[in-house]
């Protein structure tokens, strides 16, 4: 076992380059801008929504870790990120995420100094334009509990798996480390093999909280939905 975890503490690549900075400049700026002062304060004065949040985010790192890789740099997974914003909002989401997106990038993709460029590209971008999908939703249609399901939890967990992927790939692309058409054929190709079961895991995961613990849902009331 110890043999085992010092060869995989020795394929890290512990390189830090400037490019690695910069993004981490990034997300310390975004963090900043986007920091939920006002949930964190609600968070130190509520012990079991500090054990809700733990467990919640070794849940989320737990499913990350179950990852079939194809390529270097090229990575499967759910990701559980429309449940987890459904639950906290998606900026503690985007704070919660960091934990597994520092286990991902280091025993995974096995380059922790690329934990900025996936927290911002493949997550903190995904989070936020799933938002913008939940507020669209919630201001333009019927405030009825289909349709949180539905289209709150199940489509959107469906898009975060696209903009996950699309962005990511945008990102390989960019980087110079793959050619675009190489991306379709064996990337973005797979969207629909992860987006159903992604949308089916945050929709179930969505329903049972709404029967059992509708108190777990950040802006969830049985009042305003039925």
């Amino acid at each position: 076992m110890t043999e085992f975890l010092l060869q995989r503490l020795s394929d890290i690549d512990w390189h830090l380059g400037g490019a690695q900075l910069l993004a981490m400049l990034l997300l310390l700026v975004w963090l900043w801008a986007i920091w939920p002062s006002t949930d964190i304060k609600a968070l130190i004065n509520d012990k079991a929504l500090q054990s809700r949040l733990l467990l919640t985010a070794f849940a989320i790192n737990g499913l990350w870790l179950l990852d079939a890789s194809i390529t270097d740099g090229i990575h499967l997974h759910f990701l559980g990120l429309v449940t987890l914003m459904l639950m906290f909002g998606w900026r503690m989401a985007t704070v919660i995420a960091l934990l597994p997106v520092l286990f991902f990038t280091t025993f995974i993709l096995q380059q922790p100094f690329d934990f900025a460029f996936y927290a911002l590209v493949a997550i903190a971008l995904p989070l936020f334009l799933c938002y913008a999908v939940y507020s669209k939703v919630y201001q333009h249609l019927p405030h009825h509990l289909f349709i949180y399901i539905f289209c709150a939890a199940f489509i959107n967990g469906l898009l975060s798996m696209v903009f996950h992927m699309g962005a990511w790939s945008a990102w390989l692309w960019l980087s110079g480390d793959y050619p675009w058409d190489y991306l379709v054929d064996n990337y973005l190709l797979l969207i629909p093999l992860l987006g159903f079961p992604e949308a089916l895991l945050n929709g179930m995961a969505v329903t049972i909280m709404v029967v059992y613990r509708p108190q777990w849902l950040y802006d969830y009331s049985d009042r305003h939905y039925f």
